[in-house]
């Protein structure tokens, strides 16, 4: 199949107006006819053959939206201390593709606009800083308020933030700065959000979310949420966003839970939330025994986080967090973008212990094994990308990364200092991610699809790129299936998409994937397609496999006799920050069939697609600023995607 023919068949259909999801695609037409009131075998009688367009009366998502679910601007405290002077109405306007004017001073453009933006700026301390900036009287009348103003004006913005971080970490924050639920600093700020997100929502061409995170972070452990709106400003304002500090909020998950099914009883509305960074937790974003009791999670845990979780963010720019090397040591892609050092303050050393509960995929495993125990799987969960920028720029694509925040905005000197240091452990700027994006399958760009489409799983993260993904299970998938025309409308009905759950195993048979990818237009050739597979055996053992199950280049490249397959090569010339797309391929497509299954253990499985290696921001700084770096800089990339896992679960 060609480039263009799978482009053709992944994106056909993109006005489609259903909003629900099927189970199977519609084979015959009725279109036009009242069928409440007729018995079947009428029915059968006037059905129309299947029309001649096979895009007519197609209902199931037809293409992906990409879009940014965690994006900070000014509002929030540590932004902008950063430097950040862009607010949420600046945001929408940049995710919408225009052209602004950075807080740097520097002019900034996407390639291609976004399809939706999330603002989420912190719910703790809300408005509090433009007030500081502003010189209130109220915030220069407090010393430590003062000191922090004078820090910002002379340029130590950044030094700033994290002494403002780290005080709410240690709880001295000063009581008289605090801009919490019930003041009129905090109202104004979160209908300032609203209203921000009300004049940018366009349904049909851009969806703009209301949103904002809960930042909880205990002694400097990262356990943050994003929570999304699926609803409008008349429902939003009828609740003030869920903060961490007592006696205003908790820094408990189990208390945002309780908020959030409060706020649904209360105005009939619709939120999830999204977890993020779990590298910087320091092992307690996927916990077995909580850190708030010293307990084993129970079952009211368990059911908690899968009602109101349904993704996690597995790579953004504090680094990626599918896999990690210890956990997993026969995977030749699992050092990605790895920060391991700390926690989020960088106050605790990392210990190879925490890192079980750390990572998307060892999290997916342990949800496998505690499913029986607690009666639910609490680590259900798609995945997705997004930025987590502090600058009120969305910008994840390595040649247009501006920073995570707006002090680490493009300059010559950004790669050689620090960007967080504490006692004997650093991370420098150079280490920060450009990374990524949230692609969402759904029928049309709106509130009401993506959230839906969130909610159900059917998402997949990518580091930036926008490539195009589709991942299915089913039980009857064949060879031939990845030659169709139509493999979408294949793959929905002989199976479910990603985020969905196997059916019972038939006798003797094994689950078959169809997955395929499309090449970002203006980015690189994919180097494979992988899927990675996790269960518990009959031991009660957790286990994990990579199967590499399509590649580029295969009429050069085959697998060797250890299973191992040839590395892609690479193009990029570092001086120039450039490549050429003369290896890989542009897109790729198979049908797999687990060789290994057993119908008595449960299992998930999820695709991971990889690019070529192509130049990373920091080349693209030393070719701009024509610098000489340090060789421990990392030059190259290689950008993937990750799909949300489909599940099986035995029948018993």
């Amino acid at each position: 199949m060609s480039w263009g023919t799978l482009h053709r068949v992944l994106l056909a259909g993109s006005t489609a107006a259903v909003l629900s999801l099927p189970a199977v695609a519609q084979e015959r037409s009725t279109v036009g006819i009242n069928t409440s009131t007729m018995d079947e075998q009428a029915l059968q009688g006037i059905q129309q053959p299947r029309p001649y367009s096979p895009y007519a009366g197609r209902n199931f998502p037809t293409r992906p939206f990409f879009g940014d679910t965690h994006l900070h601007t000014g509002m929030s405290m540590d932004a902008g201390a950063a430097g950040a002077r862009l607010m949420p109405q600046d945001a929408y306007r940049f995710a919408k593709g225009e052209e602004l004017m950075a807080s740097s001073g520097q002019q900034v453009k996407l390639s291609r606009p976004l399809d939706f933006l999330v603002v989420a700026d912190h719910s703790d301390n809300m408005g509090f800083f433009p007030q500081l900036l502003s010189g209130a009287p109220s915030s220069l009348a407090d010393p430590t308020g003062r000191k922090w103003y004078n820090m910002v004006q002379s340029g130590k913005g950044m030094e700033a933030a994290l002494e403002i971080v780290n005080s709410f970490s240690d709880g001295s924050f000063p009581k008289d700065l605090l801009s919490m639920p019930g003041a009129s600093v905090y109202r104004s700020a979160w209908e300032d959000t609203i209203e921000a997100a009300e004049a940018a929502n366009e349904p049909g061409r851009f969806t703009a979310f209301i949103g904002y995170e809960w930042t909880s972070n205990s002694g400097g452990n990262n356990l943050h949420r994003n929570v999304i709106y699926r609803d409008g400003g008349s429902y939003a304002r009828q609740m003030e966003p869920m903060v961490t500090l007592a006696p205003w909020g908790s820094d408990n998950p189990r208390d945002l839970w309780a908020w959030m099914e409060d706020y649904e009883a209360k105005t009939g509305g619709d939120v999830l939330a999204i977890a993020h960074n779990g590298n910087l937790s320091n092992g307690r974003m996927f916990p077995r025994i909580e850190s708030f009791t010293g307990e084993p999670i129970d079952a009211a845990y368990a059911e908690g986080r899968a009602r109101w979780e349904p993704l996690y963010e597995v790579t953004q720019m504090k680094g990626d967090g599918e896999a990690h090397p210890f956990l997993s040591p026969n995977d030749e892609f699992a050092d990605y973008e790895t920060w391991d050092k700390g926690n989020l303050v960088l106050s605790e050393a990392k210990t190879q212990d925490m890192l079980e509960f750390e990572y998307a995929r060892s999290a997916l495993k342990n949800g496998l094994a505690l499913a029986p125990e607690l009666g639910t799987n609490p680590y259900k969960f798609g995945l997705i990308g997004s930025t987590d920028s502090h600058t009120g720029l969305a910008t994840a694509e390595e040649d247009n990364f501006f920073g995570k925040v707006s002090s680490m905005e493009p300059g010559p000197e950004r790669v050689k200092r620090p960007f967080m240091k504490q006692g004997d452990l650093q991370i420098m700027e150079w280490e920060v991610t450009a990374s990524g994006y949230a692609a969402v399958w759904a029928a049309e760009n709106t509130r009401e699809a993506i959230f839906d489409a969130m909610e159900r799983r059917e998402a997949y993260a990518t580091t930036g790129s926008r490539m195009i993904v589709r991942f299915f299970g089913g039980w009857d998938y064949t060879p031939e299936d990845a030659q169709s025309r139509l493999p979408a409308e294949t793959g929905y009905t002989k199976g479910v998409p990603m985020g969905g759950d196997l059916s019972a195993a038939p006798e003797g048979r094994a689950p078959t994937f169809l997955v395929a990818a499309l090449k970002d237009p203006i980015g690189a050739n994919l180097d494979r397609i992988q899927i990675i597979k996790g269960w518990v055996d009959a031991n009660g053992e957790e286990q994990e496999k990579v199967h590499d199950v399509v590649w580029g280049d295969a009429d050069e490249r085959q697998p060797s006799t250890d299973g191992k397959l040839p590395v892609v090569g690479s193009t990029v010339d570092v001086a120039e920050a450039t490549w050429t797309n003369t290896i890989g391929d542009p897109e790729l497509i198979a049908v797999w069939t687990d060789p290994d299954f057993d119908a008595s253990q449960r299992a998930f499985y999820y695709a991971r697609v990889i690019e070529i290696p192509t130049p990373r921001w920091n080349a693209y700084d030393a070719k701009f600023y024509g610098l000489t770096l340090p060789d421990e800089v990392v030059m190259t990339t290689q950008e993937r995607a990750y799909t949300s896992p489909i599940w099986y679960t035995p029948e018993d």
